[in-house]
């Protein structure tokens, strides 16, 4: 089943974010290399592609996984977790109507 894994992060995470960008996006890269992603990407922090400064303010990944404790235990060890890039990450059921 498809989760969407929807992450809020701290003020300032800028810092952060580009320490610990490497791992997480070799975690991701996994998951596509699996099959298992649709989509990921952050909340760029202004209304801009590039975002420079201003940073994110946020993340969305969807993705494939078993059930929701394994989309939860996923999330939960995420580099940007444990860099405290994240104030706040829900995982929630998605199910895929469009396109």
């Amino acid at each position: 089943m498809l989760y969407a894994i929807i992450s809020e992060d701290v003020d300032n995470s800028l810092e952060r974010r580009l320490a610990a960008r490497p791992d997480h996006l070799a975690r991701l890269e996994a998951l596509r290399d699996e099959g298992r992603l649709v989509l990921a990407g952050p909340h760029p922090a202004v209304d801009s592609d590039n975002p420079g400064d201003a940073g994110f303010s946020g993340s969305l990944v969807l993705a494939e996984f078993a059930d929701l404790a394994t989309a939860q235990a996923w999330a939960d060890a995420d580099p940007y977790v444990i860099a405290g890039v994240y104030a706040n990450v829900s995982v929630k059921p998605f199910k895929k109507v469009l396109p």
